[in-house]
């Protein structure tokens, strides 16, 4: 049983299988990598491991070249590709999706689009300091560390799965 909002610190509700995108990627790499493992963004990793950013959809997106990439029209699952799909079409227009393009240059890479701004908590932090920083970061998750080390990843959805048990 999960600790109580007001009780529940960062090491209660993280997910510490956090999956990292590399900063040396191209962009259609990020895109496979997204899809595959069904997130909308990651923390950005050089290549020690260090964490050096935070990529997400939206900057893909924002930053695509030209050629439209689909991912729900990969060789996914069909609950997959109606997942991601339901997903892009929550946050955005038919037309944002259409213009989801990442197989052009394929010079630019993970580090060329990524957010270098990083919201990160330590484990002991408390879902109240946690739910401002989302608020007024506009953001989705933040990064767990202990030591410079991540550790985990606390993600709005677990906030909100967290208020929904009480």
């Amino acid at each position: 049983m999960k600790a109580a909002f007001n009780k529940a610190t960062a090491k209660d509700l993280m997910t510490t299988e956090v999956l990292a995108a590399q900063a040396d990627w191209p962009l259609n790499r990020l895109a496979e990598f997204l899809v595959e493992n069904d997130i909308s963004g990651a923390p950005v990793v050089d290549d020690t491991s260090r964490l050096i950013g935070h990529v997400s959809l939206m900057d893909l997106v924002r930053h695509s070249a030209s050629g439209i990439y689909q991912p729900w029209k990969r060789e996914v699952s069909e609950y997959s590709k109606g997942a991601y799909r339901y997903q892009l079409e929550g946050r955005y227009t038919d037309d944002e999706i259409n213009m989801l393009r990442v197989d052009g240059d394929t010079t630019m890479t993970v580090a060329d689009i990524m957010n270098p701004t990083v919201y990160v908590v330590s484990p002991d932090t408390p879902t109240s300091i946690m739910a401002d920083m989302m608020i007024r970061g506009k953001i989705h998750r933040l990064i767990v560390t202990d030591d410079d080390t991540i550790v985990g990843l606390v993600s709005a959805l677990d906030l909100l799965e967290l208020i929904q048990d009480e």
